[in-house]
């Protein structure tokens, strides 16, 4: 299946803080741990972790929750 992004797109999300940008380390196809938490992931619906530009902080984020950016 094709994803919409993959390793190494510049993505940006919608956080508490506003607007966050930064780069995809991981792609999740399959259920995984995540700060304790199993998050649900499938080839369907994958999810991804990206590392912050501003402070290196990891997030996982839906497909759905994820913009593209250049």
């Amino acid at each position: 299946m094709e994803h919409k992004f993959k390793v190494g797109d510049h993505v940006s999300w919608d956080s508490e803080a506003g607007r966050v940008s930064g780069t995809i380390i991981k792609t999740h196809t399959q259920d995984f741990d995540y700060k304790g938490h199993t998050r649900r992931a499938s080839p369907d619906a994958p999810q991804y972790e990206i590392k912050s530009d501003k402070t290196d902080h990891i997030a996982a984020h839906k497909e759905s929750a994820l913009t593209r950016i250049d």
